[in-house]
């Protein structure tokens, strides 16, 4: 992936640009209609039918193309999915596009990101082919945000699509710092035995396996000096093999990905900092390989967390909160106007929800209502699970304050999301999000492989919560 590729044309480019225009199915014989009579016998002789996803590229004099048609479908038809303009851009011939189709703006923006998002390709380890269907800025949206999140994202979807053999705790560090350099924020990382000693034993404890060279560690980025105080963390275990718990093949098999929530907070900072977003911006990420070694974390044994709660280790292979705490303790101990989670930390989340929708927990009212809305409109789907106080009993097990994994299986997201919440102080403060991190299947503008999740709708969602 090349950056001017998830970019737009500057509007002075349109008078050079093919006009694109998106024809619904039911509205094809009023396009037609309009058009010369040329250009409708050509749109009838290749069956166009304005069916979601359709292509046709329409001759003008001399056969050089003159417009191109997108098939717009239906309502009921897009509604099982999004980005359907951006799905079409690679089977455009190369070349710069205007769009000449009028759209409700909400619409015009989720189209035209979905369009930069199609730029995308993960090019490391081998050249891929991308499309060189270039779009003018439309008018009526702000191209340079929606370029910023276009960024995040590539970010992100890099990040988790990376392998661990280069993609362990000190290159996820030295992505964390390349990003805060590259926007004046300043950067502080707490290593191996260090974490010990500046009271992160959870941290430590999960990460002590693994080789000095994948030390556990602790990233803390600090951006921004007024406004409201925005606390972000991200779950950075970059291999997880379940420790002596040990996954079976199949389930290790994408375990790269585990990383998934630093790599979102990480594209999300990025976008934050790049739109300037007036708030006193923190990232903290627990970057750990959960590795087998014969200095492992054991089932049964017990751990005080940096909050002074201790844990009784019942699974080593649910090792992702236990990093996660020692961090969210140490996030609310400055009580942050909103701390925020991001965490790829349950199969029972999958269970519920699928790979496509980002679950999150949130005590606030206010939070939910404004991430739901957000999602919808930015084409981000979120969906809002309880903090079911009941089920505080099953994360007890009596002999320690807290058990990592609870026996029988019943309501995992949930239980997972009440021990997260043991730890990050005045409930209405903190938001988590469970997410997946990854395409499964290809979708329009969303290649197979890792993915931001959640991170649009929160962008979107964060000056109403924080008053900005």
């Amino acid at each position: 992936m090349t950056a001017d590729m998830m970019t737009f044309l500057p509007a002075d480019a349109a008078g050079d640009a093919l006009p694109l225009h998106l024809v619904e199915a039911d509205g094809l014989e009023a396009f037609v209609e309009g058009q010369p009579d040329s250009v409708a016998a050509w749109v009838r002789a290749n069956g166009f039918a304005g069916g979601l996803g359709q292509v046709l590229m329409v001759p003008g004099e001399g056969g050089a193309p003159a417009m191109a048609l997108v098939g717009y479908g239906d309502a009921a038809a897009r509604a099982r999915g999004r980005f359907w303009l951006g799905g079409a851009a690679p089977k455009l011939p190369a070349g710069a596009y205007r769009l000449a189709t009028d759209l409700p703006h909400e619409t015009l923006e989720a189209e035209a990101t979905g369009w930069l998002f199609s730029a995308y390709t993960f090019e490391r380890y081998r050249a891929q082919p991308a499309h060189g269907a270039r779009l003018v800025a439309p008018e009526g949206v702000d191209a340079a945000r929606i370029e910023a999140i276009a960024a995040g994202e590539a970010l992100a979807r890099d990040l988790i699509n990376t392998p661990a053999s280069d993609m362990g705790p000190a290159e996820l560090e030295a992505a964390a710092r390349a990003l805060a350099e590259a926007h004046g924020a300043t950067i502080a990382v707490t290593t191996g035995a260090e974490l010990l000693e500046q009271n992160f034993p959870m941290i430590h404890t999960v990460g002590r396996a693994a080789t000095e060279a994948r030390a556990p560690r602790l990233i803390d980025i600090r951006w921004g000096d007024d406004g409201p105080a925005l606390t972000l963390v991200g779950k950075g275990v970059c291999f997880d093999t379940g420790g002596l718990n040990l996954k079976g093949g199949a389930s290790m098999g994408l375990m790269k990905k585990d990383m998934g929530g630093a790599a979102n907070v990480l594209g999300l900072a990025k976008i934050l900092m790049a739109r300037g977003m007036p708030l006193r911006l923190r990232v903290l990420i627990p970057a750990v390989e959960n590795a087998v070694a014969g200095d492992a974390f054991r089932p049964q044994d017990i751990l005080t967390a940096r909050n002074g709660l201790t844990v009784e280790i019942n699974n080593t292979d649910a090792e992702g909160r236990l990093v996660l705490a020692d961090a969210l303790a140490f996030g609310a101990e400055e009580n942050p106007d909103l701390m925020i989670s991001f965490a790829t930390l349950t199969g029972a989340a999958r269970v519920a929800v699928g790979p496509d929708i980002a679950p999150f927990f949130t005590d606030d009212v206010n939070v939910a209502s404004a991430l739901g809305s957000a999602g919808a409109v930015v084409a981000d789907p979120v969906w809002r699970m309880p903090f079911h106080e009941p089920y505080e009993t099953m994360i007890e097990p009596g002999i320690a304050d807290l058990d990592n994994a609870p026996k029988g299986g019943f309501a995992g997201a949930i239980t997972a999301a009440l021990f997260l919440r043991r730890f990050a102080g005045p409930r209405a403060r903190y938001t988590h999000f469970d997410i997946y991190g990854w395409v499964p299947a290809a979708q329009p503008a969303r290649p197979k492989g890792g993915a931001g999740q959640g991170i649009r709708a929160l962008h979107a969602a964060l000056p109403g919560i924080l008053g900005l």
